[in-house]
């Protein structure tokens, strides 16, 4: 029987979460950058990198059984599709299984109501435009090449080296308050049994909401993880006199709870960290 292999296309935080759990049950990794110290990081991990724009990518695409695509759009498209349209066409006939890994910034604004996965694409933002684009353009190639295909639709990530514990600890957290702001968020452990599901279920192929269950104000993740950590509650701030980023500022443009059913039932996923409280309990105790 072949060895599956994973070619993960722009190798990043929730494919290296992935990876670390197909690795022990004997896949192949094969993971793209163009950074040379995460080559090295990548190999130390038991990752085969490939450094785009120096190694080959044909001949490794041409071996993969699965393809995750992580990299994000930009303003000319996804960047797979633009450079290697042709080569994932050589590609399709042995690939099992194809992941692409979008945003619940498609949906755009819904003032703070809930959406799934059947509910109009709106996005507010150029980001989210991109998305949308993107995931059509995919979907569009999986419908020409007959590719398996599953689109991930994720929350806010956090997990490992990703909290909010350093900002509190440092003093430098803020609890930014707009009134019936909510987010959904998504642990990047939970990311990783959700893509590992869908490989184990390929009959599954479709769009897939990747959050939590709890959406919840941003302030309120940020005094939970002062609780935790014993620390005073950071300074409240309203959203409009605050100083931020143009970045930071649009992501609070979108106000929606996402649901993640189809997730669940679809996928039989059982969340590890079903809520911010849970996940940021077993994110402080890997600290100690």
């Amino acid at each position: 029987m072949t060895r599956p292999e994973l070619f993960s296309f722009g190798h990043g935080y929730s494919a290296q979460m992935l990876a670390r759990s197909l690795i022990p049950q004997g896949w192949d990794i094969v993971g793209t950058t163009r950074n040379t110290a995460k080559a090295q990081q990548f190999d130390s991990a038991g990752v085969q990198p490939v450094l785009l724009g120096t190694d080959p990518l044909p001949p490794r695409l041409a071996g993969a059984t699965h393809l995750l695509i992580s990299a994000g759009p930009d303003a000319q498209g996804d960047p797979f599709l633009r450079a290697y349209r042709d080569v994932l066409k050589d590609a399709a006939p042995t690939l099992e299984w194809v992941g692409y890994l979008s945003t619940t910034g498609v949906y755009g604004d819904h003032d703070g109501e809930w959406v799934d996965e059947e509910t109009p694409l709106t996005p507010s933002t150029k980001r989210g435009v991109m998305r949308m684009q993107a995931e059509a353009d995919w979907r569009q190639v999986a419908l020409d090449l007959g590719l398996n295909l599953s689109i991930f639709r994720l929350a806010g990530i956090y997990g490992p080296e990703r909290g909010p514990f350093a900002k509190v600890r440092a003093g430098t957290a803020r609890r930014i308050v707009k009134q019936g702001q909510v987010f959904s968020r998504i642990h990047v452990e939970d990311i990783a049994q959700a893509l590992e599901a869908s490989i184990n279920r390929p009959e599954t192929g479709g769009i897939y909401n990747i959050c939590d269950d709890l959406p919840a104000p941003p302030e309120d993740v940020i005094g939970y993880a002062a609780e935790l950590l014993g620390l005073p509650q950071p300074p409240v701030e309203s959203f409009e006199t605050a100083e931020m980023s143009p970045m930071a500022r649009s992501f609070y443009a979108e106000n929606k709870k996402v649901r993640n059913d189809r997730m669940k039932n679809r996928l039989g996923v059982k969340l590890i960290y079903p809520d911010y409280k849970t996940g940021l309990k077993a994110l402080l105790a890997l600290d100690q």
